[in-house]
C-alpha cells in the first residue's frame, strides 16, 4: 500500500531537514598576517579535501588550487577576494568561506558574512586581538553569527593565555571558554592539554623537509599517565597541571547554547603553519558550530522566515566573479541556498526582475576550481553561470516572491576618476567597470556633467587590485586621478523634494550603477551643509543592493 501525499510530503520535507542538518557553513575572520590562508589550507588538509596545502587531492601532482587563486594574490601574500571551498568530512559537508583579511576589502568580508552561519576567528597568539579583527568582530555581532576563536602561532614567543582571554572578554564581551590549555609557547611549546579528555597532545618541532611534513604529530596521550614524562619534565608538566586548574576554576565552562546565542566563544589553540590544533579546531567546528537556521524573509507584504527543511528551494546571492576561467569569460554568481533540496536543471526566478532561470550547470567550489553539482541543500553554496542577469543581493526561489533582505553598499572613503590610456577602448571600459563594480571589488558613479567615470573604494590597495584585474583580465591600461568630489551620498525623500535639490546641484550629482541618484561632495562640510538647508532629504551612508 503506497503512502499517502502528506506522509510523502512528511518524509520528503524530513529528508532535506536532515540534509540541511548536515552542513557547517563557516567564515574565517581576522587581521592580516594572522594565519588566516594558513589555517584555510590546513583545514582542508585536516578534512581530508587536499592532500597538501594547496594541492587537490586527486587531480595530478602538478595541479594545485589555494583559496588565493588570483594572480595578484599569490604575487603579493594577500587575500584579496572571498573564496568557497566545500568538502566532505566525518559525515558532515563543510562549507569554508574564506574572507580578505585587509581591511581595504571589508565590504567583500562583510557579504561573505551573512552567507555564514558561524565564524572562525584567527588570532595571532603574540599580537591578540587587532583592529581589523575587532571590526569584523563587530560584524558578526551585527548578524549574531557564534564565534569560535583559533589562537593561532603557539610556536612561536606568545602572550600570556590568561591575557589573551581576558582581552577576548574585555575588548570583545564574549565569555572565552578555552577546550584546551598550551603547554608554553615558542620555543618551549610543547603540546597541549585537552581539557574536556585528559588527553595531552604533544607537538612535534619539524625541520621543514618534506618527509618532516608527512610525519605528523605524535598520537595523545593519557596527562594523567607515566608515557608523559617523555614529551613534558615535572616542571612543566606541574606548571601545565596549575594553568590547566587555574583556567577550569577561573573561566566559565563551555555552554554549546551560550556559544549560539553569542555569549561565549570556545577557544582552541595551535599551530597552523605546523598543522597542530587544526583538526580539533575542525572537530569542534563539526560538534558546536550551528547547522542552517531559519532566515527572515517577506513574501509578498507579510514578514516570514523562511527554515532549511521547506520544501520551496530558496536562496540568495551575495558575491558575484567575473573571469575565474579568464579563458572562457565566466561570470559567476554565489548563492547561499536557505531551503529546499535543489536539483540541478531546475529553474528558479528572480524576486525582484522577475525573470526565470533555468539552472543547468550550478557549480560546488574549491577556490576556483569547480564541479557541476547535482543537488545541493540549504546551507551549501553552490555558483550560477550568467552573463549580467543576477547581482549581489539577489533572492532567488522557485516562485520568486521571496526576498531576503538585500546586502548593504557603504560610502565609499575615496574617490577617483579613472580613464583608459588608449582613447579607442573607452566602450570596453564602461563595461569592465560596470563588470566590477557588480562583484563589488569597487562602487561605480557616473556624474551627470561630464564622460568620467568616478571610482569609489574603500582604501587605496583597492585600486591597485582594479587596475591590474583591469590589466590582466580586460587588457586595459588605465590611469587613476584625483577627484573633485571627496564624499559620495546616495539621496532619498519625496520625488518633489530630490527634483529641487537636484535641479540646484547638477554639477554635484551623479548616478551609481543602479541609475539611484547620488549626490558628490568636495567634503564631509558640504554634506553637513546641504542636509541642513534641504532637510526633507535624505543623505545616505549606504544603501541596500537588491
Amino acid at each position: 500500500m503506497s503512502a499517502s501525499p502528506a506522509a510523502e510530503a512528511a518524509s520528503s520535507r524530513l529528508g532535506v531537514a536532515a540534509q540541511a542538518a548536515r552542513r557547517r557553513t563557516f567564515a574565517i575572520i581576522s587581521h592580516p598576517d594572522a594565519g588566516k590562508t594558513t589555517l584555510t589550507e590546513n583545514l582542508l588538509l585536516a578534512g581530508g579535501a587536499i592532500r597538501a596545502a594547496g594541492a587537490v587531492r586527486a587531480r595530478g601532482e602538478t595541479r594545485r588550487t589555494r583559496s588565493d587563486w588570483m594572480k595578484i594574490e599569490r604575487e603579493r601574500g594577500i587575500s584579496v577576494s572571498a573564496s568557497v571551498m566545500t568538502f566532505d568530512h566525518d559525515g558532515l559537508m563543510f562549507n569554508l568561506l574564506d574572507t580578505p583579511g585587509h581591511e581595504d576589502f571589508s565590504e567583500d568580508t562583510y557579504r561573505t558574512l551573512t552567507a555564514a552561519d558561524a565564524a572562525v576567528m584567527v588570532l595571532d597568539a603574540a599580537k591578540g586581538i587587532e583592529p581589523q579583527t575587532l571590526k569584523l568582530f563587530e560584524v558578526c555581532r551585527m548578524r549574531d553569527i557564534p564565534i569560535v576563536t583559533f589562537i593561532n602561532k603557539m610556536d612561536r614567543e606568545a602572550q600570556d593565555p590568561f591575557e589573551l582571554l581576558d582581552e577576548v572578554a574585555s575588548k570583545l564581551a564574549l565569555d572565552p571558554s578555552p577546550l584546551y590549555w598550551p603547554a608554553g609557547s615558542g620555543g618551549r611549546f610543547k603540546g597541549m592539554l585537552d581539557l574536556r579528555r585528559r588527553t595531552f597532545l604533544p607537538f612535534r618541532k619539524r625541520g621543514g623537509g618534506a618527509a618532516d611534513e608527512d610525519e605528523g604529530h605524535p598520537p595523545g596521550i593519557a596527562f594523567d599517565g607515566n608515557a608523559v614524562v617523555s614529551y613534558l619534565d615535572p616542571d612543566e608538566r606541574e606548571e601545565l597541571a596549575e594553568n590547566a586548574e587555574l583556567a577550569e576554576g577561573g573561566l566559565k565552562a563551555f555552554d554549546p547554547q551560550a556559544f549560539l546565542e553569542g555569549h561565549m566563544t570556545p577557544v582552541f589553540f595551535g599551530s597552523a603553519l605546523r598543522h597542530f590544533g587544526v583538526a580539533e579546531l575542525l572537530e569542534g567546528l563539526g560538534a558546536y558550530a550551528p547547522p542552517p537556521r531559519s532566515v527572515a524573509a517577506r513574501k509578498a507584504a507579510d514578514n516570514i522566515h523562511v527554515a532549511p527543511g521547506d520544501r520551496e528551494v530558496s536562496g540568495f546571492v551575495f558575491k558575484v566573479q567575473a573571469n575565474m576561467d579568464p579563458n572562457h569569460r565566466d561570470r559567476i554568481a554565489f548563492l547561499k541556498l536557505c531551503s529546499g533540496r535543489f536539483s540541478r536543471g531546475m529553474k528558479l526566478k528572480v524576486q525582484n526582475t522577475g525573470k526565470q532561470l533555468s539552472v543547468n550547470a550550478p557549480m560546488m567550489f574549491f577556490a576556483s576550481d569547480r564541479e557541476l553539482a547535482e543537488d545541493a541543500y540549504a546551507g551549501d553554496v553552490i555558483g550560477i553561470p550568467n552573463h549580467g542577469v543576477l547581482r549581489v543581493g539577489d533572492s532567488l526561489s522557485e516562485s520568486g516572491t521571496l526576498r531576503f533582505a538585500g546586502l548593504p553598499n557603504f560610502a565609499p572613503e575615496i574617490l577617483q576618476r579613472v580613464r583608459v590610456k588608449d582613447p579607442l577602448k573607452a566602450k570596453h571600459l564602461k563595461k569592465a567597470l560596470e563588470s566590477l563594480a557588480e562583484e563589488g571589488v569597487t562602487q561605480l558613479f557616473r556624474p551627470s556633467l561630464g564622460a568620467d567615470f568616478i571610482v569609489g573604494a574603500v582604501g587605496q590597495l583597492q585600486f591597485e587590485v582594479m587596475a591590474d584585474r583591469l590589466r590582466e583580465e580586460y587588457q586595459l591600461d588605465v590611469i587613476f586621478e584625483p577627484s573633485p568630489f571627496g564624499e559620495a551620498r546616495w539621496i532619498l525623500g519625496e520625488p518633489a523634494d530630490l527634483d529641487d535639490f537636484m535641479s540646484k546641484h547638477r554639477s554635484a550629482m551623479g548616478t551609481d550603477i543602479d541609475e539611484q541618484p547620488v549626490f558628490l561632495a568636495k567634503s564631509a562640510w558640504d554634506v553637513g551643509y546641504a542636509a541642513d538647508r534641504y532637510p526633507k532629504v535624505r543623505f545616505e551612508r549606504s544603501k541596500e543592493r537588491a
